[in-house]
């Protein structure tokens, strides 16, 4: 073995690498992402969870109680609702994750030193939200029932239970099935991993067989271009979507409480805006390869940033910002309310207008993109 020989095939491969910027930018880029995502996005602990509240007494002790719970830092109040409609309404939605429901005649029986019962209603599709709500609500209602026990004492020597009684109450998956709250979100991280690879090396693949020249001699348009290339992989994907939607409900006992019809017209969307995103990579990648370590490097912070595997309300808002930027994020909240909570195309009506939004400036990008010269 001679080490000149060897150093120089070192020496051609360091040229190489300097030549091919994407690969040496990823190498520097995805392990500062990983560290800053691990390290700064990525927390379990959830705090500033949505909360609806229904003040059936609405006296001075409650607000207090709202107050009290505001100030932990975990609930931020969104909106007070006026019955368990409406309350069912807010969790569907979305619009709130915890809902805390006071009883009438709350203050008058902390006065006599009676009993007194408070139900917090949590989301149950996400099991880690369930765990947060309860055990800080209850740390927080047993420290106010001791007080409470104190004072009625000191006035009147009453005895017995605590003034106060957390009840909770886990609505859509009262089992807390880590199941039930994953599978569904797979449903967009295999459709975002597939389509957006598939579509990613689309213009590469062109490019390397060199069947871009009659694409460049040709009239067709850009955004024709864009939306004849996402086209066909859009029924792919519905396949797709729907075999795991089948195998979820066989193998592991998904409900889908809500219409059928309306999650594959949502998803639609979603689909395609994967595929347009995929095809703009492929139009700043040279080669398949660039285009496909391009799709896996997007990969990373969808999973972490979309609230798939970690609360989104737990994440800084800087964070949040940018998952909202991400198709998968919306179609997250979609596909669970409309399995899990039953949710409606109207309660669900902010995540379409996001995701046509995303799409839209997506397919915009990768036309503008797309040159009808040769590079």
């Amino acid at each position: 073995m001679s080490l000149s020989r060897l150093l120089a095939i070192a020496v051609k491969e360091l040229l190489q690498l300097r030549r091919d910027r994407l690969t040496l930018g990823m190498m520097v880029v995805l392990p500062m992402m990983q560290l800053l995502l691990f390290g700064y996005a990525i927390d379990t602990d959830v705090r500033h969870m949505q909360t609806a509240v229904f003040d059936q007494d609405r006296s001075a002790a409650s607000r207090d109680l709202v107050q009290r719970m505001v100030a932990t830092g975990f609930y931020d109040v969104v909106g007070h609702v006026h019955g368990y409609a409406q309350t069912r309404r807010a969790l569907r939605s979305g619009e709130a994750s915890v809902a805390l429901v006071i009883p009438a005649n709350y203050e008058a029986h902390l006065r006599a030193g009676e009993p007194n019962q408070v139900q917090l209603v949590v989301d149950g599709s996400d099991p880690q939200t369930v765990s947060s709500a309860l055990n800080t609500a209850s740390g927080l209602v047993a420290s106010l029932s001791g007080e409470q026990t104190r004072v009625a004492l000191a006035r009147c020597g009453v005895q017995g239970p605590a003034a106060i009684e957390l009840v909770p109450s886990t609505w859509y998956n009262p089992e807390l099935r880590t199941s039930v709250f994953i599978v569904p979100g797979l449903v967009g991280v295999i459709l975002t991993m597939t389509m957006v690879m598939l579509t990613s090396m689309a213009i590469a693949r062109e490019r390397e067989r060199g069947t871009l020249e009659q694409l460049v001699v040709s009239p067709v348009k850009p955004v024709e271009l864009v939306l004849g290339k996402i086209a066909p992989f859009v029924v792919l994907g519905v396949v797709q979507m729907s075999l795991i939607l089948g195998l979820g409900h066989a193998i592991f006992y998904v409900p889908m409480r809500g219409n059928l019809g309306s999650l594959y017209l949502m998803a639609l969307l979603f689909i395609s805006a994967n595929l347009a995103l995929g095809l703009f990579f492929s139009t700043i990648a040279k080669t398949q390869q660039q285009a496909m370590q391009m799709s896996f490097f997007f990969l990373l912070p969808n999973i972490l940033l979309s609230g798939f595997m970690f609360p989104f309300a737990a994440m800084p808002r800087p964070a949040q910002i940018l998952g909202e930027a991400l198709p998968l994020t919306h179609f997250l909240r979609i596909v669970r309310g409309i399995a899990l909570k039953g949710a409606t195309m109207a309660d669900l009506g902010r995540e379409v207008v996001s995701l046509a939004a995303i799409l839209a400036v997506l397919v915009m990008l990768a036309s503008l993109r797309f040159s009808k010269k040769l590079a």
